[in-house]
C-alpha cells in the first residue's frame, strides 16, 4: 500500500539534502531516519551524533560510495593474486 503525504517546499528541500544519492526514494530516506532514531537503547548524545551524520549529505554520500566500493568485486584483488603479482 502506498500513502501520499504533504510536505512544504522547505521540508522537501531538507529531505532532498539528506538523500545518500539522487535516486534514493523518500521511502528509503524516511525509513533510514526512523530506524536510526528508534529502539530502546539510545541516549541523547548518540542520537544527536546520528542526526549530525545523517544530516550531512557529503558524509552520507561518502558512506554510500564506500559501501558500493566494498560490494564492487572488480576493485578488489585477492591476497593470493597480490602475492603472485609481487613475487611473494
Amino acid at each position: 500500500m502506498i500513502t501520499t503525504i504533504q510536505v512544504d517546499n522547505e521540508l522537501k528541500g531538507k529531505l532532498d539534502s539528506l538523500k545518500i544519492h539522487r535516486r534514493e526514494t523518500y521511502n528509503e530516506l524516511l525509513l533510514r531516519l526512523v530506524e536510526s532514531c528508534s529502539g530502546s537503547n539510545f541516549d541523547n548524545e548518540s542520537l544527536v551524533e546520528t542526526v549530525d551524520i545523517l544530516s550531512n549529505p557529503e558524509t552520507m554520500r561518502n558512506i554510500a560510495d564506500a559501501l558500493e566500493d566494498i560490494n564492487n568485486k572488480s576493485k578488489w584483488v585477492s591476497l593470493e593474486q597480490l602475492k603472485i603479482d609481487n613475487g611473494l
